[in-house]
Formats: C-alpha cells, sequence, structure tokens
C-alpha cells in the first residue's frame, strides 16, 4: 500500500534547473570554465551544488580544492536566489498535483537544494503546508545518488505524523527528474516516477513509472501500483 509521497525539487516541483545553469555558469567562467548546457544537463543534473561544482573544477582540470569550492558555492548561492526572488516558476501541474496528492498521503521534499531556496519557492506557491517535512543539502551527509536523503525525509515523516506502524520504504513512492535520483529512490528501497521535464522519456527507463509531467497525472495510478 502506498502510505507516503517524497518529491525532488529542482525539476520536479520548481522549473528552477535553467537558473541553476545560469549560476553555475557565472560562476565558474571566472575560473576559466565554459559550461555548455549540454554538459550540464548530462553529467551534473541532480548532483548537489558542492558536488557539482567539485565535478565541474576537476572535469575542466582544475584542482577543487575546498576553499575555491567553498567561495564558488557561496556566490553561486547568492546570485540563484536573486532569480528566484525574481519570481520562481512552478512546473506546469505541479501544485495542483501536490495539493492532490497531500489530501490523500503524507508529503515531504528530499532534495540536494538549499534549504532556503526551497522554503522561498514553496511559500511563494503556498504550498508549504502540503509537505510534512522537507530535507535539503544541509541536512545529509551524503547527497544523490546517495539514499540518504529519502531515507532522511522517511524518518522524519514518520516522526512527523507519528506513523504506527511505520512507514516503510517499500511504502513510498519518490517523485523525480533525474537519474541520480532515480538511482538513490532504488537504493533507498522505494519506488520511483520520473517525469521527463530534464531528460527525454527513453532516458528515464529505470523509474517504475514514467510520465511527461505532473499536470492531470492521477494520484490513482501511482496508488496502484502498490496494490
Amino acid at each position: 500500500m502506498l502510505r507516503a509521497i517524497l518529491f525532488d525539487f529542482d525539476g520536479v516541483i520548481a522549473d528552477s534547473e535553467p537558473a541553476h545553469l545560469r549560476a553555475f555558469q557565472e560562476v565558474v567562467a571566472g575560473e576559466g570554465v565554459a559550461l555548455a548546457e549540454e554538459t550540464y544537463y548530462s553529467r551534473y543534473l541532480g548532483l548537489d551544488d558542492r558536488a557539482c561544482l567539485r565535478a565541474i573544477l576537476r572535469d575542466a582540470g582544475k584542482a577543487a580544492m575546498n576553499n575555491l569550492v567553498e567561495a564558488l558555492f557561496e556566490r553561486k548561492s547568492a546570485r540563484y536566489l536573486e532569480a528566484l526572488r525574481e519570481g520562481a516558476v512552478l512546473m506546469s501541474g505541479a501544485a495542483e498535483f501536490i495539493r492532490r496528492a497531500s489530501a490523500r498521503h503524507p508529503l515531504a521534499v528530499a532534495s540536494g537544494a538549499l534549504r532556503g531556496e526551497i522554503e522561498l519557492v514553496l511559500g511563494q506557491a503556498d504550498l508549504r503546508a502540503c509537505f510534512v517535512d522537507i530535507v535539503s543539502a544541509e541536512d545529509v551527509r551524503q547527497g544523490k545518488p546517495h539514499p540518504e536523503p529519502f531515507l532522511t525525509a522517511l524518518d522524519r515523516l514518520n516522526r512527523g505524523i507519528g506513523a504506527s506502524p511505520l512507514i516503510q520504504p517499500g511504502e513510498c513512492l519518490v517523485v523525480e527528474d533525474a537519474l541520480h535520483g532515480i538511482a538513490a529512490a532504488h537504493e533507498a528501497g522505494m519506488k520511483c516516477m520520473a517525469v521527463a521535464t530534464s531528460y527525454p522519456i527513453y532516458r528515464l527507463g529505470a523509474a517504475d513509472v514514467v510520465a511527461q509531467g505532473l499536470e492531470g497525472f492521477p494520484v490513482g495510478r501511482l496508488e496502484d501500483m502498490f496494490v
């Protein structure tokens, strides 16, 4: 039986990947690195910001020293928050799907984004109350594709609603857009729905169900996966 739904954030709830890309491009350009859109989406999508910066620098033959990564991280975060404050855009159908899903199941966010970014967008969209808890990059030691974000979100959700009996990983569905996220969901023992907002459908075959997006998608179809 489906008892909980865990959402990734960027590319699932928020149409934020283009803003992430622009912010990364701006900060790494100062290090003499040109980040192509295709490279970002094919190699780095789904990594948290620090892991993404380390990978970009190393792939460009640069030393990914901790102090440099931290400085770039701070500049990237500031630029991205500026973009969000100018007006975050939700993925088509995301708000309506979240409201329908939250009326039937407890929800949580498990994302490599920063808490301030997630809270800002959910607050602007009046969606924060739909989620029991949020697990962000600050809350875990290992990001996706490691399962820690999803397992941490499930633990917090169980405590947040006082679940009895406790919800088990096999009773959870993850909604993701990235290959790293699909891998993390399965490693956590959870089923995964992938939305083709960042990758074409044919790249998402590892997910248990794939949809073009959340708009109009029936929650009941997800529940049927657990019968």
